[in-house]
């Protein structure tokens, strides 16, 4: 699923490009976005007395993105296992096309004490949600 955010001014640094950490953050939009889209936001996730912690963060970044960009994260779970998940991220530049950034997160499924949890044994409706093809 793609997910389509603009630019914001405060998001840039002093080259008028947007900071590094921000994509971080654009990231998790994303994710977040995903999650709502195959029914469980974060906070049903949290009401159910679940956490995805995130384990891993890798971005590659290929073009810059400047104040004003509309951008599109193409979002989707690349890999499901019972404890582990592996989120697969791809943002262009919705005008010109250009890729902005090759990412992936990876996180594991916890309890509220932070103790990992296999989500197809524990809660195998919401693992079942999780294998919605986006």
């Amino acid at each position: 699923m793609k997910f389509e955010r603009k630019i914001n001014y405060y998001e840039t640094d002093a080259m008028g490009i947007v900071h590094h950490s921000n994509y971080i953050r654009f990231l998790e939009e994303a994710r977040c976005d995903l999650l709502e889209y195959v029914g469980l936001p974060y906070s049903k996730i949290e009401e159910e007395g679940l956490m995805i912690p995130v384990l891993e963060v890798n971005c590659k970044y290929k073009h810059p993105a400047r104040f004003n960009d509309v951008i599109l994260t193409d979002v989707h779970i690349e890999e499901m296992k019972g404890v582990k998940m592996v989120v697969k991220y791809t943002i262009t530049n919705k005008k010109t096309g250009d890729l902005i950034l090759e990412g992936q997160t990876k996180h594991c499924f916890t309890d509220m004490n932070l103790k990992p949890i296999a989500l197809q044994k524990a809660r195998p409706d919401m693992f079942e949600k999780f294998q919605v093809k986006h």
